[in-house]
């Protein structure tokens, strides 16, 4: 394959003024119409105008790489439920009952799935006389004092031609990691999120839970692109929010259609349960970002429910996008010239020679060469600067998706040189190193303890003696159940209480950076 090289040195003003507001006048522009005021669009986060209303089922992200210390096996993470405030009590954010949460895998490029990993969950609840999530310090994943819990089913669906051919039950009444309601409630959160991971007896590994939302960026276009004078920028506007998340680390050779054929299609779905009785598909995702700034607005919901085989219907919004236009209308930058095969080639087929399959059929897809080892070093543009086992072939969680695929919009792959980006190069917080690698939630109790308290103060309550399930203790007082349980309520409220875009200068530059393929 042609080796695609580039400098990072001779930075111009130009090319730094549009570095966060790229991002801003594109987003902005081709989204700000979904949104109600005061809320952002990232990656999938509230991109079209019906899953918006309905978190629970709103893919947000999917990721898939080789998995770093396990290379012979991949790790597909999908998220749910954008803008988790962790302090969103009391009922927090459980997945949804009625819905099922699909993985699905197409590894001949047929534009059709093969292999479906289905979670469906359960709630289960042992006290419905109080409203708390849970009624003392939670140790343990089968404490009695979580009083509110989840478990999920996890079935491999083998399809031919869309049909199903098999069904296997992989795991049943898995437990699921809790919302983060704060530290005095679970004082070691790592210690529930790892009693949360499953194995498989086929050497899989399964995960559902809370996890801090992976997702980097600058999001604040909407404040008339960045306050009017650029003024606010270069902040992760993600930071503090949790997202839904779900990871699955499977043999590779499960997924791989052969060791001659080693790519794969990835994408994620959601289906609910409608009032007949039926599962209807209401949320779509596979590449970061196609839904929010590629589609239009008439086209938005009709992709969520749409099939990566039907993707005909929206190739002009490839071929033609409205991002380089607005880029030109507001910042005189020339828009590469149309039709757009170049992106074609990257966001449908993918790259000949790296991960495009053989006689593939356009179609949306996160596409992943599972021959591809991964690198100790990761460098966050992955491709773009010769890292070949990042974006976009597949996704990791430290790929920095905004500035490559800024980049590749403007014309990176057709000569036009650029160090477009956002100045938000990585998450806030530290990814895990071994499964399910996202990072721990953040707490509902952060930010600064209550005037005069000090730092090693315990604040844990009482109510796990008074709130126990009916059935567990004989002679308990209901009117001591509900005083205790005001009093607790007020005692939590009163401990409760209580992203610029100018990109660092490198002193000689950013080095060489290289594209090649395999």
């Amino acid at each position: 394959m042609t080796a695609i090289s580039r400098s990072g040195s001779g930075r111009t003003g130009v090319a730094t003024l549009i570095c966060g507001a790229l991002a801003a006048g594109g987003l902005a522009a081709a989204g700000v119409a979904t949104l109600e005021p005061g809320e952002a669009a990232a990656s999938s986060h509230r991109e079209a105008p019906l899953i918006s209303g309905t978190p629970a089922y709103d893919n947000t992200d999917v990721y898939a790489f080789v998995s770093p210390d396990k290379p012979d096996t991949t790790t597909i993470v999908a998220n749910w439920t954008p803008f988790e405030e962790p302090a969103g009590g009391p009922n927090f954010f459980p997945f949804a009952e009625d819905a099922q949460y699909d993985i699905r895998i197409d590894n001949n490029g047929d534009a059709q799935g093969e292999l479906v990993f289905r979670y469906t969950f359960k709630t289960h609840v042992k006290n419905k006389k109080t409203f708390l999530y849970n009624t003392g310090a939670v140790e343990s994943l089968k404490d009695p004092d979580l009083n509110v819990t989840q478990t999920y089913d996890l079935e491999l669906i083998k399809l031919r031609k869309e049909k199903v051919v098999h069904t296997t039950k992989l795991a049943d009444d898995v437990p699921v990691a809790p919302s983060n309601v704060g530290k005095a409630s679970m004082p070691d959160y790592a210690k529930l999120r790892s009693q949360a991971v499953y194995k498989l007896s086929n050497g899989s590994q399964t995960f559902a839970g809370q996890a801090d939302d992976p997702f980097f960026l600058d999001l604040r276009v909407f404040d008339l692109l960045y306050g009017g004078n650029l003024s606010e920028v270069g902040n992760d506007t993600l930071k503090g929010y949790n997202v839904n998340s779900i990871a699955l680390q499977v043999p590779t050779d499960l997924i791989a259609e052969s060791e001659h054929q080693p790519i794969v299609g990835i994408w994620s779905t959601t289906q609910r349960r409608n009032a007949q009785g039926y599962h209807s598909q209401v949320s779509r995702l596979g590449s970061p970002l196609v839904n929010e700034v590629v589609n239009p607005i008439k086209d938005k919901d009709k992709f969520n429910a749409s099939v990566p085989k039907d993707d005909g219907q929206f190739l002009k919004n490839v071929t033609n996008p409205e991002l380089p236009k607005l880029i030109e209308a507001i910042y005189k930058i020339k828009a590469p010239a149309e039709p757009r095969n170049d992106l074609v080639d990257v966001f449908l087929k993918g790259v000949k020679g790296l991960n495009q399959p053989p006689h593939v059929t356009p179609s949306e897809q996160l596409r992943l060469n599972t021959s591809i080892k991964p690198t100790a070093s990761p460098k966050r543009l992955g491709v773009l600067d010769g890292d070949n086992a990042g974006f976009p072939n597949g996704r990791r969680l430290t790929d920095d998706v905004i500035d490559a695929s800024l980049q590749v919009v403007e014309g990176e792959l057709l000569g036009a040189k650029n160090d477009l980006g956002d100045a938000v190069d990585k998450n806030d917080k530290q990814f895990e190193k071994a499964f399910p690698y996202v990072a721990l939630p953040t707490e509902g109790s952060r930010g600064p303890l209550a005037k005069g308290v000090s730092t090693g103060n315990d604040v844990r309550n009482q109510l796990g003696d008074a709130l126990q399930p009916a059935g567990t203790t004989t002679g308990t007082d209901t009117t001591l159940i509900a005083t205790s349980a005001g009093a607790g309520a007020a005692g939590i409220l009163l401990i409760g209480g209580g992203l610029m875009w100018w990109r660092r200068m490198s002193g000689g530059g950013g080095g060489r950076r290289a594209y090649r393929g395999r």
